[in-house]
């Protein structure tokens, strides 16, 4: 399972974070936001875009109310934004539909933070199944998540 791959990635990187899991499905916003008790916006939803070569993973945590701004993403990345197919995601990301999140992801996978999250003290990105989720301040997430770097490609 999935959760298990973050608790292992948690414990070889000595982060120090309770995994929330619920009994309920939190593998959308809106049910993530029910299931932990908060706004939509704070859950950091991982949005999982292929790499030039299509063969890996780009992966971007924006606020939950955003949307990607696909001229914003071309500037950015230099191409177009293209969407795993679903039959990818989990190759590509080492999480099911529903759990992808930004730890213990194949090495050819790359983590970026959206500027939209930063408007919160702390954000909820799931923990790798559809019914778990882990709360941390931006700067916890990008240690925990080895993120490449902060970008701006959101509405």
């Amino acid at each position: 399972m999935s959760v298990e791959i973050v608790r292992t990635y948690f414990q070889q990187h000595n982060i120090d974070k309770e995994i929330l899991e619920f009994p309920v499905s939190s593998a959308t916003v809106e049910l993530a936001a029910q299931a932990v008790g908060t706004e939509p916006a704070r859950i950091a939803k991982t949005l999982s875009f292929y790499t030039k070569e299509k063969d890996g993973a780009i992966l971007i945590l924006t606020a939950g109310d955003k949307k990607i701004d696909n001229s914003k993403f071309k500037q950015c990345f230099g191409m177009k934004a293209k969407m795993l197919a679903p039959e990818d995601v989990e190759p590509l990301t080492g999480h099911a539909i529903g759990g992808v999140c930004p730890f213990g992801n194949p090495e050819h996978t790359a983590v970026y933070l959206d500027e939209s999250l930063k408007r919160f003290e702390t954000v909820f990105p799931a923990a790798g199944s559809g019914n778990s989720a882990v709360e941390m301040t931006c700067e916890e997430l990008e240690q925990a998540s080895r993120a490449a770097g902060w970008v701006d490609v959101c509405k």
